[in-house]
């Protein structure tokens, strides 16, 4: 996972950030990672990160079985093309039966998959350049994204 972070920490604009105690941030969320394309450096508001760590089960979110440790999931925002090639089904019409504990597979996350987000448990020897590929392109779509904005408002920040 170290592999992962650091890739997109090298991504110009790239805005890494690792919540825990004493920052204000929830408790739910301490240990994950959020990435943003942020060239100004703060979070962009009210701008999602295109891709997260998840390194435990949500109320609403346990089909991977992330409590047990060692267990992570990549979450990956991506566009409807890069869905189609990955899962082999459209965002929206997900139909196939899918095991999201499974380790090193690039599948639908298991919430938020109709929204676009692919996500890989434990990336390892099969899944690890994909997931760098993807979040390269995740963090690419975010800087157009911020680009479009400017142009609209002007600088500075991509919110």
């Amino acid at each position: 996972m170290e592999q992962i972070i650091a890739a997109v920490r090298g991504l110009e604009g790239a805005l890494v950030v690792v919540p825990g105690p004493g920052d204000g941030s929830p408790e739910v969320a301490w240990g994950d990672v959020f990435f943003s394309y942020a060239p100004d450096g703060p979070m962009p508001r009210p701008a999602q990160p295109y891709a997260t760590v998840v390194t435990k089960n949500y109320p609403d979110d346990s089909a991977s079985d992330l409590d047990p440790p060692d267990r992570r999931r990549v979450n990956i925002h991506v566009d409807r093309a890069t869905f189609r090639e990955l899962t082999g089904e459209e965002p929206r019409r997900l139909s196939l039966p899918r095991d999201h504990a499974a380790v090193d597979r690039v599948m639908p996350h298991p919430v938020h998959g109709p929204l676009g987000w692919i996500s890989v448990v434990n990336p390892g020897e099969r899944t690890t350049d994909t997931v760098i590929r993807l979040l390269r392109d995740a963090h690419d779509a975010a800087r157009a994204r911020c680009e479009r904005r400017r142009g609209r408002s002007g600088p500075p920040g991509c919110d």
